[in-house]
C-alpha cells in the first residue's frame, strides 16, 4: 500500500507520525503522477474553482495492472470494500 499527494515530504512525515501509518506516503509536488492517473482535477468549493486531487484508490494486481478504481472515496466502508475485492484477486 502507498499513499500519494501533492503535499511535501515534511508534511507527509508529520502525518505518518501523527496517525502511526505503516505504509509510505509519496510526494508529487508538481502533480505529474496524479495527472497521469487522472486524479488531478478542477474542483469547486464555495463557488471557487481550483486544481486538486480527487481522492481515489487504485487496486493494482500482481502483474502491475490496475484491477479496480474507486473514485471519490468516502472513508466509511471503503477499507472493507477494497479488502473484499483484494481477496477476490488472490
Amino acid at each position: 500500500m502507498l499513499g500519494l499527494s501533492t503535499d511535501s515530504m515534511t508534511s507527509h512525515e508529520k502525518f505518518v507520525q501523527k496517525y502511526n501509518l505503516t505504509y509510505p506516503l509519496l510526494s508529487d509536488p508538481d502533480a505529474t503522477v496524479c495527472t497521469v492517473y487522472g486524479v488531478y482535477k478542477e474542483k469547486k468549493m464555495y463557488g471557487r474553482a481550483y486544481m486538486g486531487i480527487e481522492r481515489t484508490t487504485f487496486l493494482i494486481d500482481a502483474k502491475g495492472d490496475i484491477a479496480r478504481v474507486y473514485p471519490k472515496v468516502k472513508v466509511d466502508g471503503h477499507a472493507a470494500k477494497v479488502l473484499s475485492d483484494l481477496k477476490q484477486l488472490i
